[in-house]
């Protein structure tokens, strides 16, 4: 017997995957978990306060949403999981997102980083999306970049930029529309 259906999303990127399929009725609650992730990713996009310096993903496994990620301040933690709560089919939501400890030097690494990728003309067209794809994440002076970029040129010249203000670290977890599309 196969193991039970997640739906699952990455980010605000409006994606989500069927990991595993089972039975027959197993079949038609993966479509439900599967609407439901896609609304989720859809309220997300929405949501006014979200930014590029905010991540969050998740999974839905039988009307069962699971929220993980970091946010910059803790009423953006209460507003997605009530945002989540809100949608049709949802059972029940695991607000495991994280929140960001406030940090003047984090902010301003942000910003610094920030303005080096998307002012970069091959970013240009990611900055003037409605939801830039390319989220900067920093705790603690630790940069994860995360989300979609076209190809893996963008990728690598997305962590190039983001190198010499003064970071501790750079982790590029950014992934291509091909990666996105194979899972």
């Amino acid at each position: 017997m196969k193991a039970p259906t997640k739906a699952k999303w990455f980010g605000a990127v409006a994606v989500a995957v069927l990991l595993l399929s089972a039975s027959s009725a197993g079949v038609a609650q993966d479509s439900r978990d599967l609407g439901i992730a896609l609304e989720i990713s859809h309220q997300i996009d929405r949501y006014p306060r979200f930014t590029i310096f905010d991540f969050v993903t998740g999974t839905v496994d039988n009307g069962v949403v699971t929220l993980t990620g970091k946010v910059t301040m803790p009423f953006k933690k209460d507003d997605i999981a009530n945002r989540a709560r809100k949608v049709n089919g949802v059972r029940e939501v695991l607000n495991r997102i994280e929140v960001l400890p406030v940090s003047i030097y984090d902010d301003e690494l942000r910003q610094r980083i920030a303005r080096a990728i998307y002012s970069n003309s091959a970013f240009w067209q990611y900055g003037a999306m409605a939801n830039p794809p390319i989220h900067i994440i920093v705790e603690r002076g630790h940069v994860t970049l995360t989300g979609v970029v076209n190809n893996n040129v963008d990728r690598m010249l997305a962590r190039s930029l983001a190198v010499g203000f003064g970071e501790l670290s750079v982790t590029n977890d950014l992934r291509t529309d091909a990666e996105m599309r194979s899972h």
